[in-house]
């Protein structure tokens, strides 16, 4: 197999030089370039295009999201962001993620030698998985027109019908263009979801809080206490595993520290055997685009317990991984595009003749 290309664009030249060098153990990968910002990069670039990028968003002379649009533009690249957890750092990730970028890596202020040795396989598998990504189905979702915001159809009636259902969604690589595809789709009167988007602490609030201003549903970063409810998404905190229980008739979130889970926290495995357990045939399950095999298990769990289950089919995948492996293990009742997700929620899972 030839070897995964990568360029890194980063105006810190410890960064260029230490994950130079650690990219460049990974036999699967060729660090061939390298640059102090977007200018230079394309520069190289224009001699040899990579297969990856490795993308720094807050840079002089070009900002990252400013290149990444013209990469997008002009030649689709998978990109993995690697971002500081600053505020401004954290909004900008999330504006190249609805751009088109892949995937996010996060890095401190302080201790960034230590950080990028400890963090050296995650970046790998977030390369490789970019490498793998369907750029031209991200970009098109990218490209998808957002229905209008929730503050021009206030007076828009809700919908009359829905069910008590229980929506627990999981996904991973190309997940957040997805989610919002769904979310933006859904009416103020739906089922209550809980969902499960592999993101770094600290950026799932701004994530939830993005999309709370595009739907008309209500989205948010997921609490201990939380009551699942009609019209509402709660997404879990990056960092921590996320669980649903029941209280009597009511569904409740717990958020709970511990290690990871199918090398993931919070695991989707983790979510949906909860739900498994707690809501049984009272819930649906959906598994989406993603690398790896977390929430196979857990889809199977539902299924087995009566839930109706549905996985992303290949074609509208970014990533064909996380549903591929779930559809391996008799997990997946049926499989839908994209564009039949946000309806099939609404029919709780069952096949519409």
């Amino acid at each position: 197999m030839p070897r995964i290309t990568v360029m890194i664009v980063d105006d810190s030249a410890v960064v260029r030089q230490v994950l130079s060098g650690l990219l460049a153990a990974d036999p699967q990968i060729e660090v061939i370039g390298t640059a102090s910002d977007p200018l230079f990069a394309l520069e190289k670039m224009q001699r040899q295009w990579p297969d990856v990028i490795v993308l720094d968003v807050e840079m002089p002379r070009m900002d990252g999201i400013t290149f990444l649009k013209k990469v997008m533009a002009e030649r689709p690249t998978p990109v993995v962001i690697c971002s500081t957890l600053t505020t401004r750092g954290t909004a900008t990730t999330l504006q190249a993620l609805a751009a088109g970028a892949v995937s996010i890596i996060t890095k401190p202020t302080l201790g960034l030698r230590q950080f990028l040795h400890e963090a050296n396989p995650e970046l790998s598998a977030a390369i490789k998985a970019a490498a793998r990504a369907n750029m031209q189905r991200l970009v098109a979702q990218c490209a998808a027109p957002t229905p209008n915001s929730p503050a021009a159809r206030q007076q828009e009636p809700a919908m009359a019908r829905t069910t008590d259902t229980l929506v627990a969604l999981g996904t991973s690589t190309g997940g957040t263009q997805a989610l919002e595809y769904i979310l933006t789709r859904l009416p103020r009167v739906c089922p209550g979801l809980v969902i499960v988007q592999h993101m770094p602490e600290h950026f799932t609030a701004a994530f939830a809080q993005r999309l709370d201003g595009l739907c008309q549903l209500e989205v948010r970063e997921a609490r201990h206490g939380d009551r699942v409810l009609p019209g509402l998404a709660l997404i879990a905190p990056g960092g921590r595993h996320m669980q649903v229980a029941r209280s009597g008739a009511q569904y409740r979130i717990e958020i709970l520290d511990g290690p990871p889970v199918s090398r993931h926290k919070p695991s989707v495995d983790v979510l949906l055997r909860s739900v498994a357990h707690s809501a049984g045939r009272n819930a649906l399950g959906i598994i989406m685009t993603g690398m790896g095999d977390d929430g196979a298990r857990g889809l199977k769990a539902m299924r087995d317990a009566g839930a109706h289950t549905l996985g992303q089919d290949e074609a509208s995948c970014v990533v064909y991984g996380m549903p591929k492996e779930a559809f391996k293990l008799g997990a997946v009742e049926r499989e839908l595009p994209l564009v039949q997700i946000p309806t099939a929620i609404l029919n709780g899972g069952r096949a519409v003749p």
